[in-house]
Parts: C-alpha cells; structure tokens; sequence
C-alpha cells in the first residue's frame, strides 16, 4: 500500500502538466493522478529555469530510470514548452547512441568506461563525455511464490537462484534462512534481462563482491551466469515476474508494484534488510566519487553491513559532454539537468520510489551542469 500511495502521489506531479508538447516512445504507466496536488505541481513548475531552451531533445538509455525520467519531462516540459522524448532502450543502447553521437545526452546506470570515454572525444569537440550521478535507488528482487508474502535470501543463496544452481523453492539453502515460510515443491524461474543493462551490471557486481566462490563470473551489461529466463528491460522482467507462478526477476523498486513482493536481504546486519528507498540512501551514502576533472563517476560499497543499509543498490548517471555540446541543444539539455538536479527534481525521486543523490554529491552535479559548454 505504501508503494501504491506513493506511486498515485509521484504520477500526480504531472497530472495537471500541459502534455501535448511530450512525446515518449517508452511505455508509461496507466495509473492517474490526483487533481488534488495541482497546486505543488504548478510550484514546482515555476521554479524551473527555461533560459533559451526550446525545440526537441532525443534522448536514450538505462530503462531503470525511466520512471523518475517520465516525472522529470512531465514538469520540464510543461514549464519550458520543450520536447523530450526519452526512448530508455537500455543503458547499453544509450551509450552506443551517445558515443555515435545520436543524441546529446544518454542515462547509463554504469559510469563510462575508458574505451567509452575515448569514442565520446570523438563527437563531443575539444571536450569528453562525463558522468553526472543523477538517480540512486535499490535493486529489488522481485518474486511469485504463491503462499509466500515474506521471503529472506542472502548473497549466495541469490548468487545460486540465477546461476540454476538452486532451482526449486523448497531447496534446504531457501527453507533455513526461511523457517516459519511454507515454501512449495515449486520449480524457480529466474528471470535476467536480455538487453544489455547497468541494472545487470549493478546486480552482478554486488553478487560478485558478496558472493564470488557462487558467481564466478566477470559481471558486466550482459548477462553471463547459466540457465534462466530473459525480458527485455525492466519493465519486461517484471512483468514476467508478475505473471510466472515461481518467478523470481531483479528490476528497480519503481517496477515492483501492481502485487509484486521483493526480497529482504540478509545481509548479515542485526536484521534483514528490506528494498526501500530509505534504506538505499543509507548505502549510497557510503559511496565514493572516482571520476576525475568534471567526471562524477561513483564507487559504491556493495558489501557493506550497515544496519538499515540496502546493498543492492545503483546509481543512473547522465552521460553529457563537458564541453563541445551541440548549439541546437545545448540550451535545451542545460536547463534539464539543471532541473532533474535541483531540490525540487530531486524530491520527485522519493515520490517514485527513487533515492534522491545525497547533498555532498548532488551539489557537485549541480556545478558541473552550470559548466557544460
């Protein structure tokens, strides 16, 4: 219920927004808002700086943010009379379209990699792609046991469901961190994503730095472990999950809604830890920047045992050149980071079910997108 109030109160932002000037090719959510809000949605609208921002923005990337993205363009573009159009193809797909110079920003929940970094000097002239931390939230395990409403799984365990190594829900390793569960004699159906994702990439690297002697895999986009199921993008596993007795699929918290269940996490902390946004933040807090000049790239500490701390977690960032941005757009894509990183654009991730980026590093975000030239 909390999620559903959440959700009907975020999607109420952009209710009343003038919305004929949107155009989103990704599939949006059939949920409506509450006329009741219109007053902090036209609030918000009036703090968003225009300057010379017009025309239209193609955008690309992760599918894990699409969702705070959607509630970002509803306000932007109702204050600003600008067209985004945001495809969330997929952070690899959005880097590719970035690096090629099809569009003038990208969302990747991975940071650039050097070879990455090289291709984007190509197209951003006299300057280099960077990464802005933008979006933050957990990783949630989403799951359809009928029967089971409460359901706790550590590392390895995890680690084993997707590489079909445990493969029915009743398995000894499930029923002991799970005692007072009737868990049935019900074959798991592990569901990954078939497109190349930085939500796979952030999922196998926390089951990499926790769990590696059960995932022996190098992590990446793709997904590599054995067996399993695949959907594109997360709202394609989710909608598997929901809808597969057995399933059991990872997909960002906004996606686990409509009866979807997620898993707590034992993470050897006092007690489980359940995927909440609160609970995110905690863990992003312990985050390091280790991007260098105007580059914020972030390194996360997937294996901390922190009290409250949800480890699955990963950070979207908004890939942009730092300098030689293309004139037609730069006004346009300037004054959107401006606002997805400002207070009021930050507090709409809570609303989504997102975690909005801790002060000392969104106020780094914010000087750096007044920089980009």
């Amino acid at each position: 219920m909390k999620l559903q109030r959440m959700n009907r109160r975020a999607l109420a932002l952009g209710a009343l927004a003038v919305s004929g000037a949107l155009a989103l090719t990704a599939c949006g959510s059939d949920e409506t808002g509450n006329p009741g809000e219109g007053s902090s949605n036209a609030a918000a609208q009036s703090n968003i700086k225009c300057d010379d921002a017009s025309g239209q923005v193609l955008a690309d990337g992760s599918s894990a943010q699409k969702n705070a993205v959607d509630a970002w363009v509803k306000q932007f573009s109702a204050a600003c009379q600008v067209e985004i159009n945001y495809k969330a193809g997929g952070s690899g797909a959005g880097v590719t379209a970035f690096t090629q110079g099809q569009v003038p920003w990208a969302g990747s929940d991975s940071a650039l990699k050097p070879d990455e970094v090289a291709a984007t000097k190509k197209i951003c002239s006299g300057g280099q792609g960077i990464d802005l931390p933008m979006v933050g939230g957990p990783i949630a395990v989403g799951y359809n046991v009928p029967g089971v409403d409460k359901l706790v799984l550590d590392s390895a365990t995890i680690a084993k469901i997707f590489d079909s190594k445990i493969t029915n829900w009743n398995d000894p390793a499930i029923a002991k961190l799970n005692p007072d569960a009737k868990l049935p004699n019900l074959k798991i159906q592990a569901f990954h994503r078939s497109d190349e994702s930085g939500t796979t990439d952030n999922f196998t690297k926390y089951l990499i730095a926790t769990a590696k002697k059960d995932f022996p895999y190098e992590g990446g986009k793709a997904w590599q472990a054995k067996g399993g199921q695949s959907a594109p993008q997360s709202s394609g596993v989710a909608a598997q999950v929901k809808q597969t007795a057995g399933a059991i699929g990872y997909f960002e918290l906004s996606y686990a809604k409509d009866g979807i269940k997620t898993v707590a996490i034992d993470t050897g902390a006092d007690e489980p830890v359940e995927a909440t946004v609160d609970n995110a933040t905690k863990a992003i807090a312990e985050a390091k920047v280790v991007g260098t000049g105007k580059d914020l790239a972030l390194e996360l500490n997937y294996a901390t045992k922190a009290d409250g701390a949800y480890p699955m977690v990963l950070v979207t960032y908004e890939i942009v050149c730092d300098k030689g941005n293309k004139s037609e757009t730069l006004p346009a894509v300037k004054a959107f980071l401006r606002y997805a990183a400002s207070e009021d654009g930050q507090k709409i991730l809570a609303e989504n079910d997102y975690a909005p980026m801790p002060d000392e590093i969104i106020t780094k975000v914010r000087t750096t997108v007044e920089s980009l030239s």
